[in-house]
């Protein structure tokens, strides 16, 4: 299955920090309870690609991925621990090229206009744009809609319930992601009845607007 498919429905992918591997199976069933369908597991602890296999392996409805991929070792990682996708903050074409070759479904991330060049050059079309709110936000992809036509972006950094609209009105925007469906908080006290409740508030929001 293409990246694209993986990560469109619904058009939204909690991105969540694990310190703990007994918090990956009641994470991933409030996410579901929710109506989550994909998940994406940042390799910033040690016990993210455990996590990812206890979820891909007990969760088969669920599309696991990881984020924050930086080095080819964890792209080769990432692909034993049988994640279903990975993506990285920006563009490196040794990772794409490796991902390639791996068949594991992989989301590069950019920032600026150049970026999406080289991407376009090595027929990327679908890419991480990061951090989001940092880099010019909604009004940003809304401008490069002129420029490159042919592009789709995941958008991440800086989302929350508040603005997730602004970026899902675009043409070019396939999908955010966000931490806000699974804060930190929220997962350090183990009240997995409010990350359920934050999943399904934020998809009754898209399809009221």
């Amino acid at each position: 299955m293409s990246i694209k498919e993986l990560l469109s429905h619904p058009p939204v992918i909690p991105l969540v920090t694990l310190h703990h591997i007994e918090d990956a199976r009641p994470l991933a069933q409030a996410l579901i309870a929710g109506g989550m369908t994909s998940i994406e597991i940042t390799l910033r602890t040690p016990i993210a690609l455990a996590c990812t296999t206890l979820m891909r392996e007990a969760f088969p409805q669920l599309t696991v991925g990881v984020g924050n991929v930086l080095e080819q070792e964890q792209l080769h990682a990432a692909k034993k621990a049988g994640a279903h996708f990975a993506a990285s903050p920006g563009f490196a074409p040794e990772l794409l090229q490796l991902a390639s070759v791996l068949d594991l479904p992989y989301l590069p991330g950019v920032m600026t206009v150049s970026e999406m060049m080289q991407a376009r050059y090595l027929n990327v079309s679908l890419l991480k744009f990061f951090p989001a709110e940092a880099a010019g936000g909604d009004n940003f992809l809304r401008l490069m809609q002129l420029v490159f036509s042919d592009l789709m972006f995941v958008a991440s950094g800086g989302i929350h319930a508040q603005n997730i609209q602004h970026y899902l009105s675009l043409s070019n925007v396939l999908a955010v992601g966000g931490s806000w469906l699974a804060p930190a908080d929220l997962i350090a006290v183990r009240d997995w009845t409010a990350i359920s409740e934050l999943a399904a508030s934020t998809l009754a929001r898209i399809r009221l607007d």
